[in-house]
């Protein structure tokens, strides 16, 4: 097995096209064509996982946050992102990062942070502007196996429905030139032919594969298609999850399911309400942004973490604010990559770090 392959795994569930413009997601340190032994999960890429990594036999980490987030312009070990790239590059140990594109992803930190919980539920705010529509012509005897192949690239899959197409019957008109090789009609004579018109719906992230796979596989010179930019929300994919709790729970209660439930010695949080808490948003990390729309959508308690003094008021008694720590809102995705790569790679070895990388520390 070489990182490409493991790079290609990742990629699939959450395509660096979904991360965030500032963010660093991908392969880091390493060549694509180089083997892996084996695989160490961590939240965080650090010198003491790299030692784990070396102790342990793996030549590759594949960690949720990015060791590099700023371009480096020297190696010289002055901090300690320098430090864990040279020790990486010397032991010749690949770094991978999966970031704010598994933050999007469908059963991405969010998702699994609500698991915990014991929410069900759907993205909080899902994408919109992901999705684009194709639109092409296809003589009926090519309609078939020129549709088959667009869903086999990714085609046509809307939320839990799969090889989704509508199709329209009309006429195409055409001129081939002197130059021309026409699959059907002569050069230089007007030509009509009945074709179907076929859209379907795409991730945006896909554009060339699609357009590849149709160039090779529609057997007209000079494909006639056209691309259009949809701003319909991809419910899949987004940010953020919000869900019902199994039964209404007191503010009091509620705090207490969260110590127990994630293993937590203490929470900030807002003014306790003297309503029952029942719909639950959360988002992995970082998630002050999408205080506006737990109340939006009504959420009695908005789990997540890094709120900042002024961000508390901001919940207006309507909303429970629960700041749970940045490592304790995200620290359950080491094990959904760690069972995601284990499927794949079944006769392989990945192993999840032993190391808690949490720089916060408690009293």
């Amino acid at each position: 097995m070489l990182v490409q392959d493991v790079c290609v795994a990742m990629e699939k569930w959450a395509p660096i096209a979904w991360q965030e413009s500032y963010d660093n997601s991908g392969l880091l340190v390493g060549h694509r064509d180089a083997p892996v032994t084996g695989i160490l999960i961590s939240l965080d890429c650090t010198e003491e996982v790299v030692d784990e990594a070396i102790k342990r036999g793996c030549n590759m980490i594949v960690s949720h946050h990015p060791i590099i987030f700023k371009g480096l312009k020297k190696l010289i070990g002055a901090n300690y992102v320098e430090k864990t790239v040279i020790k990486a590059i010397q032991n010749s140990i690949s770094l991978y990062a999966s970031h704010t594109n598994l933050d999007h992803a469908p059963l991405g930190v969010s998702y699994h942070l609500a698991k915990k919980i014991g929410l069900q539920g759907k993205v909080l705010m899902p994408f919109s502007n992901a999705l684009k529509n194709l639109s092409y012509f296809v003589p009926e005897a090519f309609e078939k196996i020129v549709r088959e192949k667009l869903h086999e690239a990714g085609a046509g899959n809307i939320g839990e429905y799969s090889s989704c197409s509508f199709s329209s019957e009309g006429t195409g008109r055409f001129t081939p030139s002197e130059n021309s090789n026409p699959f059907q009609g002569e050069k230089n004579a007007p030509s009509t032919e009945k074709e179907l018109k076929v859209d379907m719906i795409f991730p945006s992230h896909l554009e060339n594969e699609i357009l590849q796979v149709l160039n090779e596989v529609h057997p007209y010179e000079e494909v006639a298609y056209f691309i259009t930019s949809l701003s319909n929300r991809w419910q899949d994919v987004g940010s953020g999850f919000i869900g019902q709790l199994e039964r209404p729970m007191s503010s009091e209660e509620f705090l207490k399911h969260l110590k127990k439930q994630l293993d937590l010695g203490q929470i900030r949080h807002t003014s306790l309400l003297k309503k029952e808490i029942q719909t639950v948003a959360v988002c992995g990390g970082a998630g002050s942004f999408l205080l506006n729309e737990a109340k939006k959508q009504k959420a009695d308690a908005y789990v997540s973490a890094d709120f900042k003094y002024h961000e508390f008021f901001d919940a207006e008694n309507k909303c429970l604010i629960c700041d749970i720590g940045h490592y304790e809102s995200e620290v359950m995705i080491k094990d959904a990559i760690l069972d995601y790569l284990s499927n794949i790679f079944s006769t392989f070895a990945v192993l999840k770090s032993d190391i808690c990388t949490n720089p916060v520390l408690y009293t």
